[in-house]
């Protein structure tokens, strides 16, 4: 329950960040939006700004529906391919690439760690599930340890994302994800 109502609010307040914008979204909106009071929104967040560092649970909900939604018969390869494409596309319809933006240049600045770069995430081990498949079938390389090839992954998709929030969001994510990343992961592959 209690969890169910933080994710509540956690959806709430991204869904408004993106409608209306980080700045103008206020905390009565996401009080009304969520449909709680104003206690149990301090209950579980300190303020708007904490809301921001829940990004990496939205991105990780949205790995674990797609592990669950995942094509049958797809290589490993593929299956990264199409992780990332629609992990990109989920981000150009549903985050601002202004707040995408700020929260990446916090994440350099700030002093604590980045929940983005939390090696417990979901992300990880549903990344490395899949690259431990390919090694396995003998199609990933063996000349980086399972680690590396984690981390050159996801390098490479906010290498992607920061391209994106740099250009502002002029171009389609999704499509430059699907005609960039298999070139840049090819060093991946045996």
């Amino acid at each position: 329950m209690a969890s169910d109502i933080r994710e509540r609010i956690i959806d709430a307040s991204w869904e408004l960040f993106h409608e209306k914008g980080f700045g103008e979204t206020t905390i009565n909106d996401i009080i009304n939006k969520a449909d709680i009071s104003k206690g149990t929104f301090y209950y579980y967040f300190r303020s708007k700004d904490n809301l921001l560092d829940t990004l990496s649970e939205i991105l990780d909900r949205e790995y674990e529906r797609l592990r669950k939604e995942e094509p049958e018969g797809m290589s490993s390869f593929d299956k990264l391919m199409w992780v990332n494409y629609e992990v990109h596309e989920f981000i150009q319809k549903n985050i601002d690439y202004r707040l995408f933006a700020y929260l990446y240049s916090a994440q350099i600045i700030k002093e604590t760690g980045s929940s983005l770069l939390d090696r417990n995430r979901y992300y990880f081990s549903y990344i490395e599930m899949i690259m431990e498949e390919g090694r396995k079938s003998g199609e990933f390389t063996d000349d980086m340890s399972l680690s590396e090839m984690v981390k050159f992954f996801s390098m490479g998709e906010r290498a992607l994302i920061t391209e994106w929030c740099m250009n502002n969001g002029s171009f389609d994510l999704g499509t430059y994800s699907k005609e960039l990343f298999p070139i840049m992961m090819k060093g991946l592959k045996r």
